[in-house]
């Protein structure tokens, strides 16, 4: 019994030491495409701003972005997303798959609609943020607008008869 409780303490102290590790750290999702051939990290590192941004036009320069979560257990959840710049503002994508579950589809989603509070990422410079789904169908239309014109990809408003992309509108803290 004393053995079975010293290897789980040794287990218990390296799990505690790889967390502080990986928190000071960092660990950037891998990929710059979203979707497939990526992988999730943990905390995102690098230089935080702590100004708010009111005009996210310098955002364009990127092909995608980094978003961290705040999961219900606490460890952080990051992953590389798309996104759009609309007249200064900046709008998180996500594609949901027909017949995908919105929210539960997708880890990221999930959590943001439980906790809003995000951390972005654009190069090296992170950003608090909270992110809002868009839901009025007229903002949908004029930030999609534009995306349809230069890169035609699916935007039905029903998730069962084929793919659906999800607006989330990012407010800088």
């Amino acid at each position: 019994m004393k053995t079975a409780a010293k290897i789980a303490g040794a287990i218990l102290v390296f799990l505690l030491l790889a967390l502080v590790v990986l928190r000071i750290t960092g660990l950037n999702p891998i990929g710059d495409t979203p979707g497939p051939r990526n992988y999730p990290g943990l905390w995102l590192s690098g230089q935080l701003v702590t100004t708010p941004v009111t005009d996210w036009s310098f955002a364009t320069k990127y092909r995608t972005d980094k978003v961290q979560t705040r999961t219900w257990y606490l460890i952080p959840h990051s992953v590389t997303t798309g996104f759009i710049v609309h007249n200064g503002q900046l709008y998180l994508t996500s594609m949901f798959r027909a017949g995908m579950p919105f929210p539960q589809g997708k880890m990221w989603v999930s959590d943001v609609m439980r906790d809003p509070h995000v951390r972005l990422k654009f190069g090296d410079k992170l950003y608090d943020c909270i992110l809002s789904p868009v839901t009025d169908p007229s903002e949908r239309a004029a930030v999609l607008g534009s995306r349809v014109i230069g890169n035609p990809q699916p935007t039905v408003s029903n998730a069962t008869s084929g793919p659906m992309m999800h607006l989330f509108h990012a407010v800088s803290q």
